[in-house]
């Protein structure tokens, strides 16, 4: 079992930051894919970034890519979104999951947080 929390959300404006945080607990092993996905008003969640808990490898969504920056802590048990240049298209609730490749695809997660909003306002 892998028990994850987020943090980190808030109201930010347009070309603003913030960083995201999520404690994970549990069994975790190098080849666990730690994910953030959001989901916005009336639309279907979608993949953010990811990074292999050996932190070996990272994937990022195109619309994200050179803006938001993922990481991981193996000493804290925990994986950050860096979220730069935020526009209001970021408005979403955000999610940390925990499960395997392929990154993109919300099915290969087996574990989810309970999410964090994220509001951005122009």
């Amino acid at each position: 079992q892998v028990q994850l929390v987020e943090s980190g959300g808030g109201l930010v404006q347009a070309g603003g930051s913030l960083r995201l945080s999520c404690a994970a607990s549990g069994r975790l092993f190098s080849s666990t894919l730690m994910g953030w996905f959001r989901q916005a008003p009336g639309k279907e969640r979608e993949f953010v970034a990811a990074i292999t808990w050996s932190g070996s490898a990272t994937y990022y969504a195109h619309s994200v890519k050179g803006r938001f920056a993922i990481s991981r802590d193996n000493a804290k048990n925990a994986v950050y979104l860096q979220m730069n240049s935020l526009k209001p298209e970021d408005t979403a609730v955000y999610y940390c999951a925990a499960g395997r490749l392929p990154p993109e695809f919300a099915n290969a997660y087996d574990y989810w947080g309970q999410g964090t909003q994220v509001t951005v306002s122009s």
